[in-house]
């Protein structure tokens, strides 16, 4: 195998041999291209903007942790994290804003886009990210938002790096900062990492790791790249019959196994990748069958926790849908694959209403994430 450089939507002429058992899959088609991106209709993407917008700078309620030292640090939110402190909690409010600015680059003379880009410069000033780094930069909040808002951050500077406007660039310089403190905290925190985490909420590694990922090819960061390879083998490449018939459990909004492997699809070259996933996930069918991978049952979308479930739902159907890309359409597992994808869109997306804040706050970008391909 060859140990390749090339970052997505970017040319490297470096290339560097690596362990046998892995490369890095160049992605053909540029992370967030306007065609794939289609598939989200102007009508959708007005409904999941609206969610964004009625939160970004909705300071409560709020959901805050972090450790006091003192009565110094018993701030309001706007006052702790001057850009980022709306819609329920730090992690929303960052993929709020990663929404927005995807709607408005792949939107741009749509209605929404004016007030979007309205309250996207309220948040994205050098100052309020100033402080934003000031925060993460103390000492005792070295596992702040570790991986899940840190992955997310990435994701709205991978965003803005893809945007071709005026005003996306100053949003960007403005961030830069604080991205480069969210990277560092995360190449610190990599190599120490012993262990992978599984679980199907914020903790987990491997959602995270495919944010990153793809955040790093669109930045051109080769040591990130480096260091989360080493991460998949460390932690995934020996991993074989993942146990999904034991999810979901009964708060999940990711899936460990399905998130796993839709990291690795990231990493590895098809082949490779199509071996590894016959282990890893044995009982996917070799047809499209409805009864294989039922979506989650939501049953109080007014309770913040069972709510995950509808997000469970989104975030299974993108990553079925990139598992399917990962092995190709000539693979026989792809029907099978793409067929379960669209059940989970199906149960999901017509959930996504904001009716209740609890998943209102957070949903849209899950949406958003799924409608348009944003992951590959």
């Amino acid at each position: 195998m060859i140990f390749s450089s090339v970052a997505a939507g970017k040319n490297s002429n470096e290339s560097r041999r690596a362990p046998l058992w892995i490369g890095l899959a160049v992605i053909a088609a540029a992370i967030g291209s306007h065609a794939r991106a289609a598939t989200v209709t102007p009508i959708a993407a007005a409904r999941f903007a609206g969610l964004a917008l009625a939160c970004l700078h909705k300071e409560y309620p709020n959901k805050i942790a972090h450790v006091m030292e003192s009565d110094a640090d018993a701030l309001p939110p706007h006052a702790l994290t001057p850009a980022f402190y709306g819609c329920f909690d730090w992690h929303s409010d960052v993929h709020g804003h990663w929404l927005l600015v995807r709607l408005a680059r792949l939107y741009p003379n749509a209605p929404f886009a004016t007030q979007a880009r309205a309250e996207l410069a309220r948040s994205l000033t050098p100052q309020n990210i100033a402080g934003e780094v000031t925060y993460l930069k103390r000492e005792d909040r070295a596992s702040f938002e570790r991986p899940y808002g840190l992955a997310w951050l990435l994701q709205l500077s991978s965003e803005l790096r893809q945007w071709n406007d005026p005003q996306g660039k100053q949003w960007l310089a403005a961030l830069q900062p604080l991205e480069t403190e969210a990277a560092a905290h995360l190449k610190s925190w990599l190599p120490k990492l012993h262990y992978p985490i599984r679980i199907g909420e914020h903790d987990q590694t491997a959602f995270s790791f495919g944010l990153v990922w793809d955040w790093a090819g669109v930045a051109g960061d080769t040591e990130m790249r480096r260091l989360l390879a080493d991460a998949a083998r460390r932690f995934y490449q020996g991993d074989r019959n993942c146990a999904l018939t034991y999810e979901p459990s009964g708060q999940d909004f990711l899936s460990p196994c399905l998130a796993e492997a839709d990291f690795m699809r990231r990493v590895l070259e098809k082949q490779v990748f199509r071996e590894w996933l016959s282990g890893f996930l044995p009982g996917i069918p070799l047809n499209p069958v409805t009864q294989w991978l039922q979506p989650g049952v939501v049953t109080d979308r007014a309770d913040p926790k069972l709510a995950h479930i509808d997000g469970l739902n989104l975030s299974r159907a993108w990553m079925l849908e990139g598992i399917a890309h990962g092995v190709g359409s000539d693979d026989r597992r792809n029907s099978a694959l793409l067929a379960a994808a669209n059940n989970h869109r199906e149960a999901a997306l017509p959930a996504v209403t904001g009716e209740h804040y609890e998943g209102g706050h957070w949903l849209g970008t899950f949406a958003v994430y799924l409608t348009s391909h944003a992951g590959y």
